[in-house]
């Protein structure tokens, strides 16, 4: 029997604090603080699943916009992982390293490594309560969708 991953919303949901020069990665109305996560995994406190990405399925299964920075782009190296996060139920986007999976698209590198989060898993990392709300929202209609 398939586990329904309904989010319950929490009254006193507290955001994840965004200091200054933190990276936020901001996806509509969903404000992640990027900074906060790659500290988790580092120090162990958010245990993730690693996935290495084949590159060139990657851009056949997902849009990519064309808002890319080419200065940045020539100074990224692919040494770090990409940061997936599965924003409705099974569906995985890049909210940090889009540089990179791109330099490695461009250089005809076959996989690159990724951290994958859990939609659950993103919950203590939105930086205000609308989004965290818009999320739960969102996810829930989205399991409703494929019942």
């Amino acid at each position: 029997m398939k586990k329904i991953r309904i989010l319950r919303l929490n009254k006193n949901y507290i955001p994840c604090i965004a200091y200054e020069n933190e990276e936020i990665y901001p996806n509509g109305i969903f404000h992640f603080n990027i900074s906060r996560i790659i500290e988790h995994i580092i120090s162990g406190q958010l245990v993730v699943e690693q996935e290495d990405i084949c590159v060139p399925d990657w851009y056949k299964t997902h849009y990519t916009s064309g808002s890319l920075d080419e200065k940045h782009l020539k100074t990224v190296t692919l040494e770090k992982p990409v940061i997936q996060a599965e924003i409705s139920p099974g569906r995985y986007n890049i909210i940090d390293g889009n540089h990179r999976l791109e330099k490695a698209y461009r250089e005809k590198v076959e996989n690159i490594k990724s951290y994958k989060l859990k939609g659950e898993q993103l919950i203590d990392y939105f930086i205000d309560v609308r989004g965290y709300q818009a999320f739960v929202e969102y996810w829930n209609s989205k399991l409703s969708d494929s019942l």
